[in-house]
């Protein structure tokens, strides 16, 4: 059988159906699939570290025999350290792996294995070096296996049970098997102009580079057939979205009246306060594009507390004065319901009715609620994925508007679009968004930032404190409810884990909410907010506090976004340095909106591990939203910043927009001018035809070229 690019993987010796199904899981059924699973890093197999040779703190790879393994049992009995030892002619190394009771019965002595791992000395043994969960390999008996030893060896992320050894050899086979015959997506004058390889030259640099290539350059992707094949997926995302947007531009929509006298007059009365300049550059541009006869796709981000939520009633005014319907889906029903109320108040004096659709609703009501909303009498609809129901029907929706889109699919807002004939569409985000990733993620949408604060909002102050430092915490936060102010405590589990070993340890919102309660607060009245109380429980928690009927709510992430109670001045975060950089800033944003400074304190061990240590510290230096998302985005990188599934989802295997940005305005400028320049048509036409299916499912490029 004559294997092709499109050859299925089942049909490569070693893989057959099992492992083929594995395979399948991860999106990888065609031998082209195989080879675009890259390596996510390298070892230098040629030149192996001395066991003597090793430098405490260095990360060095080894090549050695396996002496003894053995598995040293906690009390648990799932719990254990597991001890190996090995050697090479220079000497012995240890290696200790904990919660490693899988491990016993791997190893057996004398088997061949390659370590790789920081090398420190060991403290209970003081000259001898040891390894602590370094990452190894057990190599065959082969002695001249041309994938494992001798070469520099790429490692892949294993997929269920095929290792990365297992993914080196059927990749190494596949490329043997199919030659030259990897057909090339990128135009020729792209790869003379940016003196870019042939695909099936960089497909086979990229897994098997050669041996006097730097490992450390190939580490940092920085190799040309790394630059060549990033650019390859920059530049073929960037293509879907050009054309995405090229044909949003052409599909008719409503040309909605934004001059008028009497539409302006009405702007101003749902106005609470003067608006910033960047409130109101944001309301123009939102304007402009309302007025056009195409629907608008615009994305509205700014800080937390910026006022993104006025400006988005502004545009709801402008289509309610012109005859239509607007409606804003909010991730979460306490951030529907506190909408809801600041629009009611906003729309008060204009006399516009608001509809709230969430799904705590009694069936009477939401019956009630879809006829209103049918028939026109509801002007502005805010709700849930409550919207979405087959029931929801509008009689002329002309606005739709998506808070926290991040928390939403791109599928949803389309089920929520679809409920209209092109209606404009306005997305907001209070997790401010670097340009490195707003060209990828939002790559579609104008956008227009808000990045003023208004006028009266106090600096806020954050702090970090030991845990041994609690007790002035609690007397601090005790101050402030007495000069009649209210205080957030946040934890981040709802109750303690039974089974997950690493939550044991953590406090828990129910049981530390009765704790301070009963032994800290006893003279002051502590509520309590998680997300599995029932809608009207939720909702009842929440209206107490912002009556002042509580002083302390206690509460998980459940108030990361939408909850607005001006008199809390103070949030105490517990086990901070287990909660990402972004929703440390959300949930920081929830106090000091009422005109008084706010002071968020974050509870941590004394000693934390590198990256918690940068973002409690980024926290205590800086309140600017945007700094604050740029050091995630290093923290984290991309894959974890969007979600690694939505990352994947992108297109990009290789590709990081923080790492790689230049490569994206390079793609980026290329692929506008294929769709954009007088004359590109024939020239895209043509490529878009010499794609195989598989490139234009991966890219979205069939809907839309």
């Amino acid at each position: 059988m004559r294997l092709t690019p499109t050859t299925e993987v089942m049909y490569l010796k070693g893989v057959g159906p099992q492992r083929a199904e594995a395979l399948a899981k991860r999106g990888i059924r065609t031998l082209e699939d195989l080879l675009g699973y890259l390596p996510f890093r390298y070892e230098d197999r040629i030149r192996f570290a001395k066991i003597h040779e090793l430098t405490p703190g260095q990360i060095h790879t080894v090549q050695a025999e396996v002496v003894s393994g053995s598995l040293v049992r906690f009390s648990r009995a799932r719990g254990g350290v597991y001890h190996l030892r090995v050697r090479d002619a220079t000497g012995e190394l240890s290696c200790k792996f904990f919660h490693a009771h899988y491990l016993e019965g791997k190893f057996e002595a004398r088997q061949r294995i390659v370590l790789h791992g920081k090398a420190d000395e060991d403290p209970y043994r003081p000259g001898r070096m040891e390894m602590l969960s370094p990452e190894y390999e057990l190599l065959g008996g082969e002695e001249t296996d041309s994938t494992e030893v001798g070469r520099i060896v790429p490692i892949y992320e294993a997929i269920g049970g095929v290792s990365s050894r297992m993914l080196r050899r059927i990749t190494y086979a596949a490329l043997e098997l199919l030659g030259d015959e990897l057909p090339d997506p990128l135009p020729a004058e792209l790869l003379e102009r940016y003196k870019f390889p042939r695909r099936s030259e960089a497909i086979r640099f990229v897994h098997f580079p050669p041996p006097n290539e730097p490992v450390a350059a190939l580490n940092a992707f920085r190799s040309q057939a790394h630059q060549r094949l990033i650019f390859e997926e920059f530049f073929f995302y960037q293509l879907s979205v050009a054309l995405r947007r090229k044909a949003a531009r052409k599909q008719p929509g409503i040309a909605f009246r934004v001059r008028e006298p009497s539409i302006r007059e009405a702007i101003k009365r749902v106005l609470p306060f003067k608006p910033t300049e960047a409130q109101k550059r944001a309301l123009a541009e939102i304007a402009g594009d309302l007025e056009q006869p195409v629907p608008m796709n615009r994305l509205l981000q700014g800080d937390v507390g910026s006022g993104k939520t006025i400006v988005a009633l502004e545009a709801a005014t402008i289509v309610i004065e012109n005859g239509y319907q607007a409606a804003l889906m909010a991730p979460t029903e306490i951030l529907a319901v506190q909408h809801y109320l600041s629009a009611r108040k906003a729309f008060a004096r204009a006399g516009y009715a608001v509809e709230l659709l969430i799904s705590g609703l009694k069936p009477a009501q939401r019956k009630a609620a879809h006829e209103r909303v049918r028939a026109g009498a509801a002007q502005l609809v805010v709700g849930t994925h409550a919207l979405l129901e087959p029931q929801v029907e509008f009689a002329r929706l002309g606005l739709v508007i998506v808070d926290e889109q991040h928390r939403f699919g791109v599928l949803q807002r389309k089920e929520l679009m679809e409920k209209a004939t092109a209606p404009d569409v306005l997305v907001m985000t209070a997790t401010p968004i670097p340009r490195t990733l707003s060209l990828t993620l939002y790559g579609d949408l104008d956008i227009s930032v808000i990045d003023q604060m208004p006028p009266g909002r106090v600096p806020m102050e954050t702090l970090w404190r030991p845990e041994g430092r609690l007790p002035a915490v609690w007397d601090f936060v005790r101050r402030e409810i007495a000069s009649g102010h209210q205080a957030f405590v946040v934890y981040p589990v709802i109750e303690q884990s039974k089974t997950a070993e690493s939550q044991r340890s953590l406090k828990a919102a129910i049981v530390e909410c009765e704790r301070l309660q009963r032994a800290v607060f006893p003279e002051m009245k502590v509520g309590l907010l998680h997300g599995r109380l029932r809608s009207e429980e939720k909702e009842d928690v929440m209206e107490r506090f912002r009556r002042g009927e509580l002083h302390i709510l206690v509460t998980t992430t459940v108030i990361e976004v939408g909850v607005d109670v001006p008199n809390a001045t103070v949030m105490v975060i517990e086990h901070a340095e287990r909660f990402g950089l972004a929703q440390l800033h959300q949930l920081r944003g929830r106090i000091g909106r009422g005109g008084n400074k706010g002071t968020c304190i974050l509870i941590g061990p004394k000693t934390v591990g590198e990256d918690a240590r940068a973002r409690l510290e980024t926290m205590v230096r800086t309140t600017n939203g945007f700094e604050i998302a740029e050091t995630d985005l290093k923290l984290r990188g991309p894959g974890e910043f969007f979600g690694t599934r939505q990352h994947g989802e992108l297109g990009f295997h290789l590709a990081n927009p923080l790492r790689d940005f230049e490569l994206l305005e390079r793609a980026r400028r290329e692929a506008l001018s294929l769709v954009e320049a007088p004359g590109a048509e024939t020239a895209r036409r043509r490529l878009l035809a010499q794609l195989p299916a598989g490139w234009h499912r991966r890219y979205q490029l069939a809907s839309v070229g």
